[in-house]
């Protein structure tokens, strides 16, 4: 049994060849410009959470991405999280951030084949219990990303969420 190097804050997040990305839809076909992307291993307990939020966080603002930062945090948070509390102890877990000409996309890679609840399915009541202590973060990363979902890997899944870029300049400029 191999075991995942356990990365510490002041390592840096190893680069990887950004893929290639299908036209926008509503675009002239061209597609968009390589991304810069970034893939770490996280150890499988609760010190993941913290360490992909200033991942994300170095990330976005080394780069000066266009993506709100904060909301990449929290969302990421989220996904990490639900990543060590559902896939058995042990199970490898890895962070992706990708940054795009419009926005980036995080994507958080577990060992688990099963897909993360009801991720992309909107249900027409969708609010969570207010008395159960679970429940608001697959919620939250459906409602502040603009998309959302997850794939099947040869490892197991990948759960993902795309943030737009934020606006810069006064409305309708």
């Amino acid at each position: 049994m191999s075991t995942v190097p356990t990365p510490t804050p002041t390592s840096p997040p190893t680069p990887i060849r950004a893929r290639s990305r299908p036209p926008d839809p509503g675009t002239d076909g061209l597609s968009l410009p390589d991304a810069s992307a970034w893939r770490i291993a996280l150890p499988h307990t609760a010190a993941a959470v913290p360490l992909a939020r200033a991942l994300v966080r170095t990330a976005l603002a080394d780069t000066d991405a266009p993506a709100d930062r904060d909301t990449a945090e929290l969302l990421t948070a989220e996904l990490v999280a639900n990543a060590v509390a559902h896939t058995s102890s042990g199970a490898p877990i890895e962070l992706v951030v990708e940054l795009l000409a419009n926005g980036c996309q995080v994507e958080v890679h577990d060992g688990d084949p099963c897909p993360p609840g009801d991720l992309s399915a909107r249900r027409d009541d969708g609010r969570p219990d207010p008395w159960q202590e679970h429940g608001r973060g697959l919620l939250l990363i459906r409602s502040l990303s603009s998309d959302c979902g997850h794939r099947p890997t040869p490892q197991g899944k990948a759960v993902w969420f795309t943030l737009p870029a934020q606006r810069t300049g006064p409305r309708g400029a």
